[in-house]
């Protein structure tokens, strides 16, 4: 929200930024201190927002109160496009108390420190190594670069804090990571800050290359289970390091209604390369990478539906895809099976590459237009542009009051893509966790 009304005010539009009760407190502090770099003015809206009946919004806004100034909405509205800026509105430069942490932290107690990591929100609230000087220089000898080289400078939630080589290593000694498995480390710290919203997002963590066997990840049986060292070490540093370097912080930068158990892991898998049929290529090999290359992606999504059993022969698995892509939200989609699956797909279905599943499903996957525009993600992201009359969305979104049972395809085959993990029973998942883009090469960290 502030984003966008800054974008505005610089276009020199007057703008009034209207939120969710659940962020305002967030958007008029944090978010004014740290990131807006102007002084953005808001009115506050009861929650919830999306589900009620126009007659209710119509009541946010002329007859309940604005939870900022408890006036009026509509007066507040008014009242903040007319009046003059307050002395809190005028300030600038660095918050006082924007001020570093220290590289060390004073001596303590085993228990003393890791309380004071829990204290601090530092950790996921499961036992940490403590990263001591000692432990964090062994880490580092997992790379040749620097300790002060910045892997990437992070901007959201606020601010601008870079992640150091260094940083990323204290991350990687309390998640309990080895020096050998730093480059992979430091290659997926470059998406950190984990994907977070106001609902339920998470993110996949996706491994292919050398660096798989190398490591000795897990691509076998039970590929999502807590059964692999390096699969638990590497996700649970990527959620370590959106904590804290992240700054990710439950009712201070983050407020999920319900979060996700997934960010424990962040979903750590590797591709099962070696199972592939004939002409299904590895996801890193599709995206431009030459299959020595060792490449992580990390893709963002909020669904996860698995299989409630194993292929039978009268319903063919692409089928159930299809029926479960329905529940998506339209704006990707991976689908993750088994090499048995893989392997029914390419010979008893004729599917000679994951490109011809991508197609089928793009082509098959239908849903309601009102289905579509009534996913919550859908209508934030999408439904400014359709009222703009801008397409792909402008028609679909003005079928919803004349033809909402109108099916619709709400997916290219650019979107959709297919990893081929696990072993041992004709099983997957259906998710959103896109996993399209090229990804991060591993050795350039090494």
């Amino acid at each position: 929200m502030s984003q966008h009304a800054r974008a505005l005010e610089r276009l020199g539009i007057p703008t009034v930024a209207a939120a969710g009760e659940n962020v305002v407190n967030y958007a008029r502090g944090y978010d004014f201190e740290y990131t807006n770099g102007m002084p953005i003015r808001y009115v506050g809206f009861p929650f919830p927002v999306a589900g009620q009946p126009k007659s209710v919004h119509r009541s946010y806004v002329f007859e309940r109160n604005d939870t900022v100034s408890n006036k009026p909405m509509m007066q507040a509205i008014i009242d903040n496009f007319t009046q003059p800026l307050t002395d809190n509105e005028k300030i600038s430069g660095t918050p006082p108390n924007a001020k570093p942490e220290p590289r060390l932290l004073p001596p303590g107690t085993e228990d003393a420190l890791q309380q004071l990591f829990k204290d601090n929100d530092w950790t996921d609230y499961n036992p940490i190594i403590l990263p001591t000087e000692a432990r964090v220089a062994v880490m580092l000898k997992g790379t040749s670069l620097p300790p002060d080289r910045v892997i990437s400078t992070i901007t959201w939630p606020g601010g601008s804090r870079a992640m150091t080589v260094e940083k990323v290593a204290v991350c990687a000694v309390m998640a309990g990571a080895k020096p050998e498995h730093f480059p992979l480390i430091l290659a997926v710290s470059r998406s950190v800050p984990f994907g977070n919203s106001t609902s339920s997002m998470a993110n996949m963590i996706l491994v292919n290359g050398p660096i798989r066997n190398e490591l000795k990840m897990n691509s076998g049986l039970n590929v999502m289970g807590p059964h692999n060292e390096v699969n638990a070490v590497v996700g649970r540093t990527f959620t370590l390091l959106s904590k804290t370097a992240g700054n990710l912080h439950s009712g201070v930068t983050t407020f999920s209604g319900l979060g996700s158990n997934i960010q424990y892991n962040n979903l750590c898998i590797a591709e099962n390369e070696e199972e592939l049929p004939a002409g299904w290529e590895p996801n890193h090999v599709m995206r431009g990478a030459k299959p020595t290359d060792s490449i992580v992606n990390v893709g963002t999504g909020w669904t996860y539906i698995s299989s409630v059993g194993e292929v039978q022969r009268q319903y063919p698995p692409q089928y159930l895809f299809r029926d479960y892509m329905r529940s998506l939200t339209g704006m990707g989609a991976t689908i993750i099976v088994t090499p048995e699956v893989a392997a029914l797909l390419k010979d008893a279905q004729g599917f000679n590459t994951k490109r011809d599943l991508s197609a089928w499903l793009a082509a098959n996957v239908e849903k309601t237009v009102s289905s579509y525009w009534g996913n919550g993600v859908i209508s934030t992201m999408n439904s400014s542009s359709a009222l703009q009359g801008l397409e792909p969305h402008a028609t679909t979104y003005r079928k919803i009051e004349t033809n909402p049972e109108e099916l619709m395809k709400p997916f290219q085959a650019g979107q959709i893509s297919i990893i081929v993990t696990g072993k041992g029973q004709t099983t997957w998942f259906v998710t959103d966790f896109g996993a399209t883009g090229r990804g991060t090469r591993v050795d350039d960290y090494r």
